[in-house]
């Protein structure tokens, strides 16, 4: 899912595009990493892989700090548009702090976000 996340918001044109990490916070799209285990997502216990980390309430806050403290060095946090193809989980953190957000992904649960995705990659493509 990457990868349309990558298509749909390359085709939007936009001046910039990052990633927003669970362990690494705001990541060029150039930046290579490590694979690990963190998430801000609620995940079932019968689901998650040994040594996943779910960060807690106070956690994800300050992960969100972290993110928009980043992020003010790069954008004018107040008047620059954010479109975050992200989880909500990844959202909430940081949505207090930007005014301008679009979310074309909200309210789409994780099995059909492929689906809408490629819907949205379409669109752009005719």
């Amino acid at each position: 899912m990457f990868e349309q996340r990558l298509t749909y918001g390359q085709l939007l044109k936009p001046d910039k595009i990052f990633i927003i990490s669970a362990l690494h916070h705001l990541l060029d799209l150039d930046k290579e990493i490590e694979p690990y285990d963190v998430t801000l997502s609620s995940v079932p216990k019968d689901k998650r892989k040994a040594g996943l980390k779910i960060l807690n309430s106070k956690e994800k806050k300050e992960w969100g700090k972290a993110v928009l403290e980043q992020l003010i060095k790069v954008a004018d946090l107040k008047k620059d548009e954010f479109i975050i193809l992200a989880g909500q989980s990844y959202i909430k953190p940081v949505a207090s702090g930007l005014s301008k957000i679009e979310k074309p992904l909200k309210g789409i649960v994780q099995g059909k976000r492929s689906g809408k995705l490629k819907e949205l990659i379409s669109e752009l493509n005719d």
